[in-house]
């Protein structure tokens, strides 16, 4: 079995055009592949109206999604998230101020997103400071007191 790509398909209610234009502003490297319209076939089981988007292909980074509009039945949670690993304050600021306007700021670098998808601001210094022993619990309890990342004072502590 040859696997080709791992697609993560993100369930919106009809937000799926809007979030992946909004995405694909964010990240570099990213583009809209294909929009795929609801047809009037299966009316009695999706409810949509002919036309309306059905899902959106996009990539983020390099990264296949797909966004699909399926109605108000399954929201996201904090059950998955997705990591952005930042090398600079400067790109965590940037990340963490664009993925959370309109949206919802959460402790230890997480955020929710205004389509309610959720997020994870991340140093990439910080999975090499709580290696090491010696630091691991004063970064520990630096981050926890947190919400947006301070690298400065990660590195401090």
């Amino acid at each position: 079995m040859n696997i080709k790509n791992i697609t993560p398909c993100l369930w919106f209610d009809n937000q799926a055009e809007e979030a992946a234009k909004f995405y694909t502003s964010v990240f570099e490297n990213s583009r809209i592949d294909s929009i795929q319209r609801y047809g009037n076939e299966g009316f009695d089981i999706h409810g949509q109206q002919e036309g309306s988007v059905m899902t959106v292909s996009f990539y983020l980074n390099g990264q296949p999604f797909t966004a699909l509009n399926g109605g108000p039945i399954f929201r996201f949670s904090e059950a998955i998230s997705f990591q952005v690993f930042c090398e600079s304050q400067e790109e965590v600021d940037y990340y963490w101020n664009r993925l959370s306007e309109d949206g919802e700021e959460g402790q230890c670098g997480w955020l929710k997103d205004k389509f309610g998808l959720f997020w994870q601001i991340v140093p990439s210094i910080l999975p090499e400071l709580i290696k090491d022993p010696l630091k691991a619990g004063r970064v520990t309890a630096a981050f926890l007191k947190m919400k947006k990342f301070d690298i400065k004072n990660l590195l401090k502590a």
